[in-house]
């Protein structure tokens, strides 16, 4: 891992020096010292696949992006992560977005490698017909590439049930086969209850029994200040989970600004949030609504340009669920001013190392009483989890109620809790009254459950003179 391909791929490496750094400040290359010969092999994709795509406007312009699937690895399973379409999109993000996946993925303890795709295509603005034919023109080149035991994608940010559907559809024609080649499929046609949920819903799951845990039993969501950041999928089925807990939600924001509750024993209702869903279905922003509507700026503040950490007050948890690198090193500091007890991340690598520096400090020199620190790759595993059990169904030509399909998810995240709770005390040592770090525990149980899959596989191999 040379500094010149860091400053050529900064997303990827931070994902792997976080991982990195996990491994080698526990104890299990002292006890397992074999399983540092896989580090270097897991850390390079299995396969990239980079290739164009051509697609033609409404006004029978020709348009051109680029599209890519990183098949990072398939020791567990197939090739399981999300497509995006954004025009963010590029290698080094999609490297770091499937090299968490491949840990996440493990956590969830469902037969699922990991990789990640997209394209920087940009949804917004186009037609449905230009939006179709895009979708067309990508899964004709990506169709090669993937299969029900080969790679299943998903949805991600700028994927949502329409293209979804579009994308279905074209691999359904160019292959002529039917099969559980993507999920988040409508249901009526092979999807899950569920999994538009799953990743609000489990990571919720996930961040009470840390409240649990931590409380000894004696305290939950409710009566909670819960600040989210998003307003996208996650964001608004994590509200919806704390407001039905009767927790308080006090923020919400996209791109383009923050919405902060005035009266934070208020917040939002499940009315506000179904608002908030409509308007982007419609692919509009907050400040529109709030412009808008005469009780949104009686209840709400609006912070253009704003995210909610340093700006909602007082704070019991909070949940970043928006994007990458979300949360400062200033606005770590600034949650644990204002009280914040629990974070976990609704968005991939959601805190940026010095933030997450600053969490684990405080949870070591304050004990019981500093923050806790959920990570992605385990606290929003509920997404991918679901699409497991996608999977599963298709296989089996079933559909499974709602019931069924939340209590697994529920069952995912409590033993996906207790994984990353008992390998941090397995492998680092925990003061007296010091909550365990998640973190390290999430790295370090996800590559084990890897690395030693891949070693069975014949991927890597131990010096027999070390």
């Amino acid at each position: 891992m040379t500094t010149d391909f860091a400053k050529l791929e900064p997303e990827f490496h931070q994902a792997y020096n976080e991982l990195k750094s996990s491994l080698e400040s526990s104890k299990l290359f002292q006890l397992q010292p074999d399983l540092r010969a896989a580090l270097p092999v897991v850390s390079i994709p299995e396969r990239v696949i980079q290739f164009r795509v051509v697609w033609e406007d409404d006004k029978g312009e020709l348009q051109v992006n680029r599209g890519y699937r990183v098949q990072f690895n398939s020791a567990l399973g197939p090739y399981k992560g999300g497509l995006r379409f954004h025009p963010s999109v590029n290698l080094s993000i999609l490297k770091f977005l499937g090299f968490e996946q491949i840990f996440k993925n493990a956590l969830t303890g469902l037969s699922m490698g990991g990789g990640k795709g997209g394209s920087d295509f940009d949804p917004k603005g186009k037609s449905d017909n230009e939006i179709r034919r895009f979708c067309y023109a990508f899964m004709r080149e990506l169709s090669r590439h993937i299969g029900a035991f080969t790679d299943v994608p998903a949805g991600d940010i700028g994927v949502g049930g329409r293209e979804v559907g579009y994308l279905f559809g074209a691999y359904k024609s160019y292959r002529n086969t039917w099969e559980g080649v993507i999920t988040g499929k409508g249901g009526s046609w092979g999807g899950s209850l569920i999994r538009p949920e799953a990743t609000g819903f489990g990571l919720v799951y996930y961040v009470s029994h840390m409240i649990k845990y931590a409380s000894g039993g004696k305290e939950s969501f409710e009566g909670k200040r819960v600040a989210i950041s998003g307003s996208g999928n996650v964001a608004q089925y994590a509200a919806l989970k704390c407001i039905e807990l009767k927790a308080k939600v006090v923020s919400l924001s996209d791109s383009k600004g923050a919405l902060i509750a005035k009266d934070a024993d208020k917040g939002f209702t499940e009315e506000d949030v179904a608002l908030i869903a409509k308007l982007k279905l419609d692919r509009q922003y907050l400040n529109q609504l709030y412009d808008a509507e005469d009780s949104f700026q009686s209840r709400f503040t609006y912070l253009p340009g704003a995210r909610p950490w340093s700006n909602v007050g007082k704070v019991d948890v909070a949940l970043p669920s928006a994007t990458q690198n979300e949360v400062s090193e200033q606005e770590a500091k600034d949650l644990i001013a204002a009280g914040c007890k629990f974070i976990a991340e609704g968005s991939n690598m959601g805190s940026t190392q010095e933030a997450i520096d600053v969490y684990e400090a405080d949870r070591v020199a304050r004990k019981g009483d500093g923050i806790w620190y959920g990570p992605a790759k385990a606290a929003n595993c509920g997404g991918v989890a679901v699409s497991g059990l996608e999977m599963a169904q298709n296989s089996q030509r079933v559909s499974w109620t709602s019931e069924q399909v939340d209590q697994e998810l529920a069952s995912i995240m409590e033993r996906c809790f207790w994984d990353c709770l008992n390998t941090a005390k397995e492998y680092y040592d925990v003061a007296e009254g010091e909550l365990p770090s998640l973190v390290n525990g999430a790295n370090v149980s996800g590559y084990i459950k890897v690395a030693r899959a891949m070693h069975d596989h014949g991927d890597w191999w131990a010096n027999s003179k070390q």
